[in-house]
């Protein structure tokens, strides 16, 4: 006997926790096409939403959709579904990344479906953090998110992660004398709130934090050179909590490797009562990304800096609505 096609009100909410997912300079550059006949779910790259020179190899991008595709894993899972899930399943089209058959027949991911409450919670924060550690166990249920989907994570040690701020610090040098990275920079963000603006997508004044006084924490300064109304300066913490995320290989398919293995973490820390903030400003420079990676580490490709801590949530970021993000045949 065969399953019914999940009706598109389903499938519609399936697509909004997807969408819930982080993105360079939320673009959210993705889009969903449901099969209904067969039950299959495509997610496929929107390249008008690419990001050509800060992100010029679609990595980031690729990162991006593949967090969308774990949210949508998680949520089905959470739905009681077992999705049978193909990445890149046609080499004559890039731009499909995934197909999701949602009518497998096996057993919902029970550790999948445990993380269905976070995909709301999850913002971004760029606020200051408490100078705490995190404690051993915590750790290793962040890297053992990270290897659940292939990739690796690491918590470099005090004089790496100094190493890392600076090269932070260099990256956004060099964007600043950058126009046009600039320029795409500020198409993405806005220097009013979310309500005033309007926007469905980018990041809004409220979500830029308040500027560091000194520079203690890896976090990008999206209103670098523009004056936000009220945007004050705090310090930050002294010790931040760094954490590396990588993968062997620096393929598409490594990418979305990233992006899976980026939102089970963050969802993962979301459910410890962490919060986080994630930058690849130096890992858009050739001559910097090397240097990131820790040397005592057998990691192969940083995909992402990721700093963790507690300390206040971010605010939700604007969303495209699901209508136009999902066609249905």
């Amino acid at each position: 006997m065969t399953a019914e096609p999940l009706d598109v009100n389903a499938v519609t909410a399936l697509v909004a926790d997807a969408a819930a997912a982080p993105s360079l300079h939320n673009a959210q550059p993705w889009s969903f096409r449901y099969l209904r006949d067969v039950g299959v779910l495509r997610l496929y790259a929107d390249l008008k939403r690419a990001l050509p020179r800060t992100d010029p190899e679609n990595r980031g991008l690729h990162v991006g959709c593949g967090a969308a595709l774990l949210n949508l894993r998680v949520a089905a899972a959470a739905a009681g579904l077992a999705p049978i899930v193909r990445v890149l399943p046609d080499q004559a089209f890039p731009e499909l990344l995934a197909e999701v058959h949602l009518l497998g027949t096996g057993t919902p991911d029970g550790a999948l479906a445990g993380l269905g409450s976070a995909i709301r919670r999850r913002h971004s924060s760029r606020m200051p953090f408490r100078d705490e550690a995190i404690s051993a166990a915590t750790v290793d249920r962040l890297c053992e998110a990270a290897r659940a989907e292939g990739a690796q994570l690491t918590f470099p040690g005090a004089w790496h992660v100094r190493s890392i701020l600076e090269l932070v610090q260099d990256a956004e040098g060099r964007e600043t004398r950058a126009p046009e990275m600039r320029e795409e920079t500020a198409r993405w963000t806005h220097t009013e709130p979310a309500g005033v603006a309007g926007a469905t997508d980018g990041i809004s004044a409220e979500a830029f934090g308040p500027r560091q006084r000194g520079t203690s924490a890896p976090v990008r300064d999206f209103a670098r050179g523009r004056t936000i109304p009220g945007r004050g300066w705090a310090p930050f913490e002294k010790n931040p909590n760094i954490a590396l995320l990588g993968t062997a290989y620096d393929e598409p398919a490594d990418w979305l490797i990233a992006g899976q293995a980026l939102e089970r973490v963050l969802l993962r820390a979301t459910s410890d009562g962490l919060v986080a903030s994630v930058t690849s400003q130096p890992l858009e420079w050739p001559e910097f990304r090397w240097a990131v990676r820790d040397p005592v580490s057998a990691m192969g490709h940083v995909q992402m800096v990721i700093r963790l801590g507690y300390g206040p949530e971010g605010p939700a970021s604007p969303r495209r609505p699901v209508t136009d993000l999902l066609d249905v045949l």
